[in-house]
Formats: C-alpha cells, sequence, structure tokens
C-alpha cells in the first residue's frame, strides 16, 4: 500500500485517508500522486508541510458537517478548487447528527480567505463555526522566556544563588576570568543581532518588526541543542555603529549570530567582528545556509549519479547566500563556479573571492547544477531549464521555479527553500563551536558540518528533517572534531564527548 493517496487536495497520509473514507463521496480513492515528494518513507508529514509552506497564510477551519456521505468530500473539492491547499484534519467531536472538525488550509492572501470563507458558507451540509489563526496564536506574549536553571525554593539555595554566596563566585572570576566559562552562563549564550534589513523575502521591514524571527531562531537553539539566543535588535543601519554596538556587547556571549542584516555590509560587518572579536561571529544567511546547501548538493549529486567534482555549477544571485555558497562549493570542488547577478558589485565580489562572471542565460545554458537565491519570484522560467540539471531554487517564500516545474522541465532533481533550510546547520554548528570554546569558525568546520548533514540522511531524504536531534548531534560533533584538528579549540574534549548521545549535555560541568 502506498503511503499517500491522492484526494483532490495535496497528500494525506494512508491512515487518515481510510479514516474518512466513510464520508469522502465521490472523491477518487486508491492510486497515488504522480509526482511524488523528495523523502523518505518516514518523514512525509515533515516534508508535506514544508511543500506546503509556498502558501502566504495558513488558517484552521473550524466546520461541523451534517453526517450525510459525501459532506466532507464536497468541502475538501470547494477548498480544492478555489485553489487553496489542505493541511492537518483533525476530528473535535462526533455526534449522531453532526462531525466537527478542524481543518487547516493554506492559502496566498486574506482576499483569498475570504473568497474561501464565502464559498464554504454555501456548501449547504456545513456550517463554518469558526476561522482561527493559529501562527498567531503561537506567537502571542511572544516565543521565548528567560528561565532559571536552579530552583530557588528555600532561603538556604537564594543564599547561595544570590547574596551573600554569590559574592564567591564572583571574586574567582575577577582573579582569574576564564572561570566565567565554568560558572556563568555566557560560553553557551549567542547574541542574535539584527539591523531587520533582510528580514526573511520580506526585506528591510526594521528589527522590531524582524523579532519573531528572532524569538524563533532562539527557540530553536534551546529546543535542539540546549543554547540560549537572545535577540538583539538594533536601531541602526550604520557598519561602524553596528560593529562597536556588538563589540560593545560581546562579553556577554559565548558566540556571535548575525541574522538578517542585507548585503553588501554584511559582507563587511562579519568579518570585522571576526577580527576584533576573540568569539566566534557567523553571519547565519551566509554559512549556514551555504553549508545546507552544499550538503543537499552532495546528496543530489549520489542519487542522480551526476560527479559534484567535475560538474559545471552556476549561481544565479550571488548577495549574502549565493556569494558564500558559490565559495563554499569552489572550496569544496576546487573548481570555480558561475555567477549571475542583477549588480556588477555584486559580479565583482564573485569574481575577487575566485569565481566566474556569468549571465543567466550562460547559467541555464551552461550549468549541470543551478543554485538560485536571487530573491525573484518565477525568474527562472521551464524553457530556460536543460535536461538533467540539477535545480535549487532557494528564494523564499517563493521559489525562482517550483521544483515540480522544473521536473518537468527536465530537470532530474529540484528543490527549493522549505527542504534546503538553514535550521538543519546552524544549531549543531553553534553546539559544536561552543562546545570546544572555539574562538572562531573556519572552512573546515562548515565543511565537515556538511559532510556530517549530508550522512545523516537516510533512504532517498536529500536533507534529513531538522527536528530530528541526531542531526544537530552529529554536526556538533563533526565541528568540535574539526575546531581541534584546526587549532581554533581552546577546549579539549575527549572520547566521552564524541561518545554522548546528548546533544544538550553540560560539557562545562563536566570538565
Amino acid at each position: 500500500m502506498p503511503p499517500y493517496y491522492g484526494l483532490g487536495i495535496r497528500a494525506v497520509k494512508a491512515k487518515t485517508v481510510l479514516s474518512l473514507r466513510a464520508d469522502l463521496g465521490c472523491i477518487m480513492l486508491g492510486s497515488a500522486p504522480k509526482e511524488k515528494p523528495w523523502r523518505a518513507p518516514d518523514t512525509g508529514s515533515y516534508q508535506m508541510a514544508m511543500s506546503n509552506n509556498k502558501y502566504k497564510i495558513a488558517r484552521t477551519l473550524r466546520c461541523r458537517n451534517t453526517n450525510v456521505p459525501g459532506t466532507l468530500g464536497k468541502l475538501a473539492s470547494t477548498i480544492g478548487n478555489l485553489g487553496a491547499d489542505i493541511g492537518n484534519v483533525t476530528t473535535v467531536h462526533v455526534g449522531y447528527h453532526y462531525t466537527v472538525r478542524d481543518i487547516e488550509v493554506f492559502l496566498d492572501s486574506a482576499e483569498h480567505l475570504a473568497l474561501l470563507e464565502k464559498a464554504v458558507a454555501a456548501v449547504p451540509e456545513v456550517t463554518l463555526l469558526e476561522v482561527r489563526d493559529e501562527v498567531l496564536d503561537l506567537h502571542r506574549n511572544g516565543k521565548i522566556k528567560m528561565v532559571n536553571t536552579v530552583p530557588i525554593l528555600s532561603t538556604d539555595t537564594l543564599r547561595k544563588v544570590y547574596t551573600p554566596g554569590v559574592a564567591e563566585v564572583c571574586e574567582l572570576i575577577a582573579r582569574e576570568p576564564s572561570y566565567k566559562d565554568t560558572y556563568t552562563g555566557i560560553p553557551y549564550s549567542i547574541a542574535i543581532v539584527t539591523d531587520g534589513t533582510a528580514i526573511l523575502g520580506l526585506g528591510n521591514i526594521g528589527p522590531v518588526a524582524g523579532m519573531p524571527v528572532m524569538e524563533g531562531k532562539s527557540a530553536l537553539l534551546q529546543q535542539l541543542v540546549g543554547l540560549s539566543g537572545v535577540p538583539v535588535l538594533l536601531d541602526t543601519t550604520d557598519v561602524d555603529e553596528i560593529v562597536e554596538t556588538v563589540k560593545h556587547i560581546a562579553l556577554t556571549f559565548g558566540g556571535i549570530h548575525l541574522e538578517d542584516i542585507a548585503s553588501p555590509r554584511c559582507f563587511e560587518i562579519e568579518p570585522r567582528l571576526q577580527q576584533e572579536l576573540n568569539i566566534p561571529v557567523m553571519h547565519d544567511d551566509q554559512r549556514a545556509t551555504a553549508v545546507v546547501t552544499l550538503a543537499a548538493l552532495i546528496n543530489a549529486c549520489k542519487a542522480t549519479g551526476v560527479d559534484l567534482s567535475t560538474a559545471r555549477v552556476g549561481v544565479i544571485g550571488v548577495g549574502a547566500a549565493g556569494l558564500t555558497i558559490a565559495e563554499f562549493i569552489k572550496d569544496f570542488t576546487g573548481n570555480a563556479v558561475l555567477g549571475a547577478a542583477r549588480t556588477e558589485s555584486s559580479i565583482r565580489r564573485h569574481v575577487e573571492r575566485g569565481g566566474i562572471g556569468s549571465t543567466i542565460e550562460e547559467v541555464m545554458r551552461k550549468a549541470n547544477i543551478v543554485i538560485a537565491t536571487s530573491g525573484v519570484r518565477g525568474l527562472i522560467k521551464p524553457e530556460m531549464v536543460q535536461k538533467g540539471q540539477i535545480i535549487f531554487a532557494l528564494t523564499n517564500p517563493y521559489p525562482e521555479i517550483d521544483p515540480a516545474a522544473a521536473r518537468k522541465a527536465g530537470a532530474v532533481l529540484a528543490g527549493d527553500g522549505r527542504t534546503i533550510n538553514n535550521l538543519l546547520a546552524y544549531p549543531g554548528l553553534w553546539r559544536g563551536t561552543l562546545d570546544s570554546l572555539s574562538s572562531r569558525i573556519t572552512y573546515e568546520m562548515y565543511r565537515d558540518a556538511a559532510l556530517a548533514i549530508a550522512a545523516s540522511a537516510v533512504g532517498e531524504e536529500l536533507v534529513p528533517n531538522p527536528l530530528h536531534c541526531n542531526v544537530h548531534l552529529a554536526v556538533a560533533h563533526a565541528v568540535a572534531k574539526a575546531a581541534m584538528a584546526c587549532g581554533v579549540a581552546r577546549r579539549t574534549l575527549g572520547a566521552g564527548y564524541f561518545e554522548t548521545t546528548d546533544v544538550k549535555a553540560d560539557w562545562a560541568r563536566s570538565m
């Protein structure tokens, strides 16, 4: 039995289809969709969710359906006919006359939602009880907060964690500053710094509007690898002011994570901070994105029989992400990468880093592998695709070409930014870097992170599920090992570290 069945909606798990069989009515069952998502059999839910994210908004419709065969089928067809997509379907209540279900839908706009509400209300057997925005509900009051690691439930504990006991710890650190790495949270704290100039695909919306993204990064760092990410919003876009501000607060943190800072300023800010600070600095949009792209490319070539060491690679859009992707691929393969961009300055930077200046047309004509990070929806037309190409269209939320359209036009494999996502890289990168107390992050550490991600994929996966902690553990171990080999680690980690299965283990306390 295939794991997915066509329902006139995108895809649902087989067990869900069977549970809905009674009132699907006219909907055809039994044949798997022709376009299968690129996934391993046990990761279908994740891949389905990521593909649904091409839509701009998500809502949950609470519907009361009359218990007449075909009612749910009518409702699903109504939603599908309006070009919306169905996600999770949850049964809330089953009664004698009615069944109440929550139906998650993905839409293009508020106008699209209004049309859908009207259409659903017009189905005689369906009553639309409620429309919920569960995304806003999840963000209410923020997604992070600071909590203590030691419960303070008695006067005795209070005296130890605060006055007078804390004075002894302060004096110890004053005499020997390195004790901060043992007796404070500094070594496992990361500043997530943004000026709000390049928030997702939304552009320059400002640092405060970008706070939900920074909170999300912080929440994921804690959830996946046990690190404390602290959002830092800067009300300046001046390079000198950003550098000076970060330098003044750096004592609080074990690392500096630059986020959503637009090019070309990001190309100056990161190296200046790396030079002037003795803690690691990483611009996530450049480095982590390049790491995951390289990992996906390694597996894509393995799956399709393409030799990465001899393939011609082209990058469309050599901005913050594209420039570093091209540089990583050049360093990994030893071959220069074609690079196309809208501005001469971007092309010049690409050439200065060992790339070859090109055009979109030339990249699409000559490259065996095309990676697009242009920020332009629909930039790659189907007629531009060459048979047998590997195409990664990574712009979010709307790619340069839909992967299905690229495959239909002749691409042997295509992926987008929903699957090839930097979430696979930065948690483990930071954990391994901080565990080893590294002074900086080297190319070798990034390269080994990419190899660890690629090796963590199973079955037909292009990259592993980012919610599986084993991938972050593998990345952390690879990064820490590379740090020690490169000589940038200030803590030597023994065999016990690399044998652990707990990525959140407190190595500062065990040293």
